[in-house]
């Protein structure tokens, strides 16, 4: 399917996705993949059908939107990165005694921003929603995931948390 804004529209390894990408030189990774609605449905079975003419209007808004504030998002993604790693993570890391290396010393935001610069994708959703979900380099494992729901970020947590 062709849509005016996204272009060409297809079946993806993780749902939809188009021929727009997504870049911002805070990112190391250029050109990310942007997925367009759920990948899977309540059942958690997989999405077969393609996104509606309307959803893909209402998806172009919201990402124009998210694109058109992205200074502000990014510094958002910083603050919240922090604030999630002070909460969650620096107990551990600042402790030599409990992670048996020296401390990290990650004390403000702009020390912490290596540990967030590898996004992985972008997702867009309906009541605009979007998802962006970055390997945390501090727990690779379960990453991290924000939620940004009419431009203002709802929610932080590891990736399908958020």
């Amino acid at each position: 399917m062709t849509h005016k804004y996204w272009g060409n529209v297809e079946e993806d390894w993780a749902g939809y996705s188009s021929d727009i990408t997504f870049s911002n030189s805070f990112f190391e990774k250029q050109n990310i993949e942007i997925f367009l609605g759920e990948e899977f449905d309540e059942d958690g079975e997989e999405i077969e059908e393609p996104p509606t003419e309307k959803q893909l209007d209402e998806f172009a808004a919201t990402y124009q939107n998210f694109i058109e504030n992205i200074e502000s998002n990014i510094k958002n993604i910083q603050d919240k990165a922090f604030e999630r790693y002070q909460k969650l993570y620096a107990h551990f890391y600042e402790n030599p005694e409990k992670s048996g290396d020296p401390a990290l010393n990650i004390d403000d935001v702009d020390k912490h921003n290596y540990a967030i610069k590898e996004i992985m994708f972008l997702r867009v959703l309906d009541e605009k929603t979007i998802k962006l979900s970055i390997r945390y380099e501090l727990d690779t494992e379960h990453g991290i995931e924000f939620r940004f729901e009419d431009g203002k970020i709802t929610a932080v947590g590891g990736i399908a948390e958020a």
